[in-house]
């Protein structure tokens, strides 16, 4: 059982945590940097705009604290309140000035699971497949689901991050990881037990960062070549 209540908890947030807490987001492409976290608390993640922390007396929640001037804070609390209660996702328990207080979610990320050798069953798929279709039925639009942001618990499939669930412009990223679970991962990786360096994913991921956006640079030439066209008619 947690040691802090939830109002202990944000009371130790407003006069520890923020007050010291030093995070800053240099390049949004990559993660924030945390310069410093007080004691006792402890750094669980971090991403392009945010910091994930908890504190060991209340090890089942999370707290989210956005770097100063990086948007999402209020579409992220919006996707929340849509998604409401679902086994996949999180839950939001507090929000308010850059933070949310979140329901803590136990695992290992797809990227983890790749470094480490671990096998990913079929219904880890599924189960993140479910989530986003549940999503999309709460007006959502999943958007950067990607190896570091989805888990794997117990063989089941979980949902880490949401924040980009508001953004309109479709995203393949999820579509892609599946093609290579199906088509590399079981076939070749798994059977195996293959550890892959953190060095050769990293390559992959920003082999596929310059791919897709070498992809998006042809297509809004070829739209804009065919606007052009039609125009001089």
């Amino acid at each position: 059982m947690d040691k802090l209540l939830p109002e202990q908890l944000v009371k130790s947030i407003y006069q520890e945590l923020l007050p010291r807490l030093q995070i800053e987001s240099v390049n949004p492409r990559n993660p924030i940097q945390v310069s410093y976290l007080p004691h006792p608390w402890r750094l669980l993640g971090k991403g392009n705009y945010a910091a994930v922390v908890y504190h060991p007396d209340s090890p089942k929640c999370v707290v989210k604290i956005y770097a100063p001037g990086r948007p999402g804070f209020e579409e992220e609390v919006e996707v929340y309140r849509r998604l409401g209660s679902h086994p996949a996702f999180s839950e939001c328990l507090y929000a308010k000035d850059s933070f949310l207080i979140l329901k803590r979610l136990y695992g290992t990320t797809l990227y983890d699971c790749m470094h480490l050798g671990l096998p990913i069953p079929k219904q880890v798929i599924r189960d993140i497949d479910e989530a986003l279709d549940y999503a999309r039925r709460c007006s959502l639009h999943p958007h950067d689901v990607h190896g570091r942001n989805v888990m794997m618990h117990q063989g089941r499939g979980l949902v880490v991050d949401i924040s980009d669930f508001m953004h309109l412009e479709a995203c393949s990223k999820w579509n892609d990881l599946k093609k290579a679970y199906y088509w590399l991962y079981r076939p070749v990786l798994c059977p195996f037990r293959l550890r892959v360096p953190y060095s050769a994913l990293d390559m992959l991921r920003k082999s596929y960062h310059l791919v897709t956006s070498f992809k998006t640079s042809c297509c809004q030439l070829v739209l804009r070549l065919t606007r052009f066209k039609y125009l001089k008619r």
